[in-house]
């Protein structure tokens, strides 16, 4: 039996503990282990929507979900989308197809056509689950204009000249528009499957089968579908919860998308690995809501990316609320500034809070802080490696560990390796080694006791004059500044240097910035090659719909509105 892998080495290498072992199950038999231990326990709240289930009634909705996809004709490793907010139905259709052994594919809130049809193509899906839309975006509008088809075809029986696999789609609603079946629907002609057909395909299933396929919204290029197996995903939530000492008594409040690994691993599947209760404020985050929540559930866990928590502190109504039944949670998503880490552990109680890393090929959760850890160490770093699971820093020039506190790129080998990128096999090479290490194109460092933090992504470092500069050190300096909320360090062009700092701020409300100010700030305690020569003032970053700033987009807005190449 084995801990840190971290004695007497000098270079940036950790294994994690070779315990518990890893668990050799499919995601259904996890649901009918809490079934039967916990059939009483709270399973799943969903607050916006007056639903509550135990585990014994959870799973029973689960195959009832279940038993309705077989109904249509889905079959072992078809693939089935799903595009709506955290709606009851989103929880049934993750569990439902790992039962019945379809492969659910998330579909991005903010999909417009183009990406759409990409995404349903690509993967090959034979039906689609969805709302009528989100802000903006008419979903029912957006299908019908990939396939016109639906206004003469009888539901279940697409023949779409631009989506040639889609066969169903499955309206969440009460009046299914032309050519869709409703999810009553679905559940009505599941009656015709009875139980033991469906226990039949379930056990006709592997734990290493792929059960979901998410797409990277990466930066550049189309975007890859990761594949991820129960083996994937059920350790990988074992491991997150084990890190905050989740139990049946727990209940963890998420209000991060399903369709992002946050919402459906970290969030759902860390809860059914310990028999935790789901809980879900809203079907899109809303601060208030999920501080009502947290308030009137009396939940023990609370999820967020660092926007979602700046949201909340900040928010006017914040000290109404009681947060004293919070012990711990998790704040991912993106580089979490330690000034507000501090802000959320001290003012909202989570003194068991965790910081995590990971991505999505990696199932995603590679490294986590736990209860255990210093405060310090939870407010600097992203923890050490989860159990099972190795870490390296290299060069990325030579592919050579580099020393203990040095900068390069983090690769992670393990059970949590994706089993591909869906027919993709160029791809999958790239990002996968030979002997089986995955390449995150982040930049982190390792001390020596195997604590990992994140310093920037390989595309994100900036490189002024052959000085390689990190954002997330210019970012934590400028947290300290009084009156900045929060900040972003991006790179722009610079015919002279190749590339220039550029900080957007946020300021605190009521608050007036200058940037000869900051830049004055900045020249007195860094180097000089480090002060933002550019300073922008916002109210707001542009980010996914899982709260992630999108650098690229903010590099791509500076160089326009400046002119430059």
């Amino acid at each position: 039996m084995t801990t840190q892998a971290t004695l007497q080495r000098t270079t940036s290498y950790s294994c994690g503990a070779d315990y518990p072992p890893l668990l050799n199950l499919c995601i259904g038999d996890v649901i009918a282990q809490n079934a039967a231990r916990f059939p009483e326990s709270p399973a799943l709240i969903l607050r916006h929507e007056g639903l509550r289930f135990n585990w014994r009634e959870f799973q029973t909705e689960v195959e009832r979900t279940a038993r309705g996809l077989m109904a249509l004709g889905f079959e072992r490793g078809d693939r089935v989308g799903i595009w709506a907010t955290n709606v009851s139905q989103w929880v049934l259709m993750q569990f439902a197809t790992a039962k019945m052994g379809a492969i659910l594919v998330n579909m991005n809130l903010r999909f417009r056509s183009h990406e759409l049809e990409y995404v349903l193509k690509q993967s090959g899906c034979k039906g689609l689950v969805m709302q009528q839309g989100f802000r903006d975006c008419d979903y029912v509008e957006t299908l019908r204009h990939l396939a016109p088809e639906l206004d003469t075809c009888a539901p279940g029986n697409l023949h779409s000249k631009r989506l040639p696999n889609l066969r169903h789609a499955i309206y969440i609603g009460e009046c299914a528009p032309a050519g869709m079946s409703t999810w009553n629907d679905m559940l009505t002609q599941g009656e015709r499957i009875t139980p033991e057909e469906l226990n039949a395909r379930a056990a006709s299933l592997n734990y290493r089968d792929t059960v979901n396929i998410q797409y990277t919204s990466g930066t550049t290029g189309l975007p890859k579908g990761v594949e991820l197996s129960h083996y994937n995903v059920v350790n990988n939530g074992r491991f997150i919860g084990d890190s905050m000492r989740l139990t049946e008594r727990d209940k963890v409040c998420i209000p991060v998308p399903f369709y992002h690994c946050f919402g459906m691993v970290l969030g759902n599947m860390a809860c059914i690995t310990h028999a935790s209760a789901m809980v879900i404020p809203a079907d899109y985050f809303d601060p208030l809501a999920t501080m009502q929540t947290v308030h009137e559930e009396r939940c023990t866990a609370l999820y967020g990316v660092p926007t979602m928590f700046i949201a909340e502190l900040s928010h006017p109504r914040f000290k109404e609320f009681d947060f004293t039944s919070l012990r711990t949670g998790i704040m991912a998503g993106s580089l979490c500034p330690t000034d507000l880490m501090r802000r959320v552990i001290r003012e909202m109680h989570c003194t068991e809070l965790t910081n995590c890393y990971g991505l999505t090929e990696a199932s995603p959760v590679i490294t986590q802080t736990t209860a255990d850890d210093t405060f310090e160490r939870k407010t600097t770093t992203v923890g050490r490696a989860l159990p099972h699971t190795e870490v390296k820093i290299v060069d990325p020039n030579t592919g050579l560990e580099v020393p203990l506190g040095e900068n390069g790129e983090l690769l992670t080998r393990g059970y949590l390796v994706m089993n591909a990128y869906h027919n993709d096999p160029e791809s999958t090479r790239a990002a996968i080694e030979p002997d089986g290490w995955l390449h995150s194109g982040d930049i982190a460092t390792m001390d020596e006791h195997g604590y990992v933090v994140i310093t920037g992504r390989l595309k994100d470092m900036i490189i002024r004059g052959g000085e390689n500069i990190y954002p997330r050190e210019i970012e934590e300096f400028l947290y300290t500044y009084p009156g900045i909320k929060d900040v972003q360090v991006i790179g722009v062009p610079s015919e002279k240097y190749g590339e220039e700092v550029m900080a957007w701020i946020i300021p605190h409300e009521g608050v007036t910035l200058k940037p000869e100010t900051i830049q004055a700030f900045c020249r007195e305690q860094i180097a000089g090659f480090k002060v933002p020569k550019f300073v922008k003032f916002v109210e707001h970053f542009p980010t996914t719909v899982t709260g992630k700033v999108q650098k690229f987009v903010m590099r791509q807005m500076a160089a326009e509105e400046m002119g430059l190449a």
